[in-house]
């Protein structure tokens, strides 16, 4: 099933049926797709979304970035409860948003490190960040 993960529907019935998953993705919100895939993601290093902070931050920063990071967790998790709720209606036991997106098989991110900041990722997420550039005229 290739999916886009910020509304996990299609994964749900990926899991529901058994069958792989491919992920589709620019930036998942609260770094569930960190989590999900089990990357480092150290708030007092790795910039946070929208932040505009860059990888080399004062302290100041780093401390905004930490408040940022806990605050997602928070806002999120009431964010996603009705897909969680969903998905464990229909496979019938408890099931977290990190549980149900850590099921994907290829993370198909169209993001690229010339754009982003670079971090460290697992083997089965791919980079496609060519497709998101125009040609120059």
């Amino acid at each position: 099933v290739l999916t886009d993960p910020v509304v996990p529907c299609g994964q749900i019935v990926a899991l529901h049926l058994s069958i792989p998953s491919v992920f589709f993705l620019r930036v998942l919100p609260c770094s569930f797709d960190l989590e999900a895939t089990q990357c480092p993601d150290p708030p007092s290093y790795v910039p946070r979304t929208f932040t505009d902070n860059s990888d080399h931050m004062t302290f100041i920063q780093r401390v905004e970035n930490l408040f940022l990071k806990s605050s997602e967790s928070f806002l999120c998790n009431f964010a996603y409860l009705p897909f969680e709720l969903l998905a464990s209606d229909v496979l019938h036991r408890p099931v977290t948003m990190k549980e149900l997106l850590s099921h994907g098989s290829i993370w198909l991110k169209r993001m690229d490190f010339v754009f982003e900041y670079p971090m460290p990722v697992i083997p089965n997420i791919v980079f496609t960040g060519g497709i998101n550039c125009g040609k120059k005229k």
